[in-house]
């Protein structure tokens, strides 16, 4: 539990508080109605703007809240966290800081569509990978496609992927995809169920 100070009340904080907190804030600030083409090519008749979530003063700390605790309790190792930009980017932070909060060590990266062209040429950027055990992160995933460019880039630079873990999961084949290209566990925060989005 952690204590937050508002006005001159301090509220206690639990685990299960900040979950439904965070899926209402996801509900009010980032569910959009309308038809919509996805970074798939796919179209869906609405769309989730994580973005709006992971980089909001208040929702980006839960965010890496949630999902820290989603890890833990999965029993998943892991010393550093990130994915594909840069929808992964702001959920890694999130995680990191949380991690820091608790006085543990975890660091974040990023990860490259590609490799640059120039200075060292890395396709994963941040701390070294090589040799450490880390989860791949993602705000949501349709196809999968994303988190497992993530994968393979990490791969590439000799990190140990023990799991891909999004925060909305929008029952789209992803987990499957994942899981039996990838060979990882898949995790997910929230399904578009939990949302109220179907």
């Amino acid at each position: 539990m952690i204590s937050t100070t508002t006005g001159s009340s301090t509220e206690v904080s639990t685990p299960s508080a900040e979950r439904r907190r965070l899926k209402k804030l996801i509900q009010r600030l980032a569910v959009v109605h309308g038809e919509v083409t996805l970074s798939s090519g796919e179209t869906a008749d609405y769309y989730i703007d994580l973005r709006r979530i992971t980089l909001h003063h208040e929702a980006s700390r839960l965010v890496g809240r949630v999902m820290m605790r989603m890890l833990d309790d999965a029993g998943i190792d892991y010393v550093a966290c990130g994915g594909l930009t840069m929808g992964a980017d702001p959920v890694a932070a999130a995680v990191m800081h949380a991690a820091q909060e608790e006085g543990r060590a975890v660091d974040a990266f990023v990860v490259r569509k590609e490799a640059k062209s120039h200075g060292m040429g890395r396709q994963v950027e941040g701390p070294s990978v090589e040799g450490r055990k880390v989860v791949v992160l993602e705000d949501t995933s349709t196809t999968g496609g994303s988190a497992l460019t993530a994968v393979d880039g990490v791969r590439a630079a000799g990190g140990e992927v023990q799991a891909v873990a999004v925060l909305v999961d929008r029952n789209t084949g992803a987990r499957e995809h994942i899981e039996d290209t990838a060979q990882v566990p898949y995790l997910y925060a929230y399904s578009k169920i939990d949302l109220g989005v179907d």
